[in-house]
């Protein structure tokens, strides 16, 4: 069985699904983008992931929000308003019949190019705007393995990490690398080395009853990472978003990462390091109980 954050079960449902494309639902192998699209010539585009619980996106709104707000930093005009979006998400959810259970992946990218060069002015027909959505049960076997990189989240005036970008090619490289050593997924480190978060995820640790994550200046701020800091407030536990040493995740009592397709992961280990009994921890556990009701799981 696959260990990583996004390991989901086969479902041969997905075989048929209806993809959204330009307007159009169309069958999978039939969703076909140009080679001359820059998302894929150049990574080019922004995207968001969204998780469906009993017939509700899970914090849909903000999702979309950030979609927009993502393309606006990159100087893309979606051409959609964010409610045609929405209907859009709806009518495909509809036409998949899907319930629960089930993940979109929202993507825009600038479009189709004229040449294969990266100047934006040669994207002249609009952008090209897909939906994926399939069945998909998370299925992580065990808890996650972690194993820190050289790779680092960098500065914003490189490329900054609070951005969904199509180009991930910094996060794979860093995945690849935590394989190569035996772990399942990476821990990626700030400009500073600080703990920061992981190639897919953010990432939390447990000291002494205390939630700590990063400060957030060189991370995605996820949506599911919000709604574990909030929830700790209202359950009274005392969270930190501060600066962080590997010492100080090495000693952790719990390790767990937060993203929209897990909602919060046990981290087992880090760099070969048991964390707390290896099995996840309480608090994580309280934490994952009061985001499920909240999101209605």
């Amino acid at each position: 069985m696959d260990t990583f954050t996004h390991a989901a079960e086969e479902d041969a449902r997905n075989e048929g699904i209806l993809i959204w494309l330009n307007g159009k639902l169309v069958p999978r192998a039939q969703a076909l983008v140009s080679v001359y699209d820059s998302g894929f010539m150049l990574g080019d585009g922004v995207w968001e992931g969204l998780r469906l619980y009993n017939g509700t996106w899970a914090f849909r709104d903000l999702h979309i929000e950030r979609l927009f707000e993502a393309a606006k930093a990159i100087d893309l005009d979606i051409g959609m308003t964010p409610q045609q979006i929405i209907a859009a998400l709806d009518n495909t959810q509809q036409a998949n019949e899907m319930v629960t259970d089930a993940h979109a992946r929202l993507m825009v990218t600038r479009g189709v190019k004229t040449r294969p060069f990266q100047h934006p002015a040669l994207s002249r027909s609009g952008p090209t705007i897909t939906i994926i959505m399939e069945h998909s049960k998370a299925q992580i076997g065990r808890p996650i393995r972690l194993a820190t990189v050289p790779h680092l989240r960098g500065l914003p005036m490189t490329q900054d990490p609070k951005l969904n970008s199509h180009s991930k090619l910094n996060c794979i490289l860093a995945c690849i690398a935590a394989e190569k050593s035996g772990a399942d997924e990476a821990l990626m480190l700030d400009v500073h080395g600080f703990v920061n978060t992981t190639n897919a995820c953010n990432f939390f640790i447990v000291r002494r009853g205390e939630v700590w994550t990063s400060t957030g200046d060189y991370c995605m701020n996820g949506i599911t990472r919000a709604a574990v800091i909030r929830i700790c407030g209202e359950l009274g536990i005392p969270v930190r978003e501060k600066n962080y040493s590997l010492v100080e995740a090495y000693g952790a009592d719990e390790a767990f990462l937060t993203g929209s397709f897990g909602a919060q992961t046990p981290v087992s280990e880090i760099d070969g390091r048991q964390i707390g009994t290896g099995q996840g921890g309480p608090i994580m556990q309280r934490i994952r109980e009061a985001y499920m009701q909240e999101v209605g799981a």
